[in-house]
């Protein structure tokens, strides 16, 4: 499930026309990785909740920005496994 997420995250970063190339789960998705902005933040959340039926609480955005893209897509993997 984890990395059907991650191949998710990253189709969606590029879609929003951010750079893919060497992002990592060690990259984190604020101002010292991929740079997302709370608006992008927030649509990458949006379509991560309308793909894997998971829900992110607006006070949850700060927490998102700061971390990597492994420990957003194990959150996402985890919170879609309880829905199921």
């Amino acid at each position: 499930m984890k990395d059907e997420v991650r191949e998710f995250v990253l189709a969606q970063l590029a879609d929003m026309n951010y750079d893919v190339e060497g992002i990592d789960d060690a990259t984190t998705l604020g101002p010292a990785g991929v740079d997302l902005e709370s608006l992008a933040l927030a649509d990458l959340s949006v379509r991560v909740e309308d793909r894997f039926g998971v829900r992110f609480s607006d006070d949850e955005s700060e927490q998102l920005a700061l971390m990597t893209v492994g420990e957003f897509t194990s959150e996402v993997a985890g919170r879609a496994a309880q829905q199921v």
